[in-house]
């Protein structure tokens, strides 16, 4: 196969039952950056499995921002098509993709992005700022997400009073606290230690396998992509199975 020809990466064998979550068709994302023109993606053709627990990785520059961005609804593609389910990504206006990242996708990032005035469980309930959901309610769901993450009795406790790996577990929490069908992560671990890069993955499989979701992360570390189902590797813009 040479550069130019187009690779069709396909799911582990899927079935009526298992479905898929993800199907790109030939998508390019092409931008300018300081007055050259940059090829982002190049012709993807990739399906993800329902509840399939995927890893990207790749160099700087590579396109997996670009990609995590395409499949968490964030950015349409140049040309070709992204569908979530029966959603298609790429055609879907505006307030249908916020409705999706809000209801479909949970996201957890490497810097934690959480709001330093806010405890642990308010910082949880942002992901309801734009629902109307009851106060009550809020606080409740908002709770039970933190108690499944391990952290019950830190609801009251500023990111500044948590470490770098009970910081992110808030951040899970708060990823998982609307009930997601789909968790993408963008480097989950890069700002942890060895022992506790360990135990977020420990605790993102778990959630996996307890909540069925299908799980997208992106990573450079070896260790953690080969905990997952499935490895890809995303250079140049084109994706190949490792």
């Amino acid at each position: 196969m040479t550069d130019t020809d187009t690779l069709r990466i396909p799911s582990e064998p899927a079935n009526d039952t298992v479905g898929i979550a993800y199907s790109l068709h030939d998508v390019t994302k092409t931008y300018t950056q300081k007055g050259r023109t940059v090829q982002a993606l190049r012709g993807i053709d990739l399906e993800i499995a329902r509840g399939q627990l995927v890893a990207v990785q790749g160099p700087t520059g590579g396109g997996k921002s670009t990609l995590l961005q395409m499949l968490g609804a964030l950015d349409r593609p140049t040309s070709g098509t992204v569908t979530l389910g029966a959603h298609d990504l790429s055609q879907a206006s505006d307030s249908t993709l916020a409705t999706l990242r809000g209801t479909e996708i949970g996201f957890v990032f490497q810097g934690f992005n959480l709001i330093p005035t806010l405890n642990a469980i308010e910082n949880v309930e942002t992901a309801f700022a734009t629902d109307d959901v009851p106060r009550a309610e809020r606080r409740r769901r908002s709770a039970e997400a933190l108690a499944s993450v391990g952290l019950a009795d830190r609801a009251d406790h500023r990111p500044s009073e948590l470490s770098g790996g009970q910081q992110q577990r808030v951040a899970i929490a708060r990823a998982l606290v609307k009930e997601p069908t789909v968790l993408l992560a963008d480097e989950p671990t890069g700002a942890l230690d060895e022992a506790t890069r360990d135990e977020i993955m420990a605790l993102i499989e778990r959630v996996w396998r307890e909540q069925m979701l299908t799980v997208v992360i992106v990573t450079h570390d070896s260790a953690v992509a080969r905990r997952a189902e499935r490895r890809l590797r995303i250079k140049d813009g084109r994706v190949n199975e490792i």
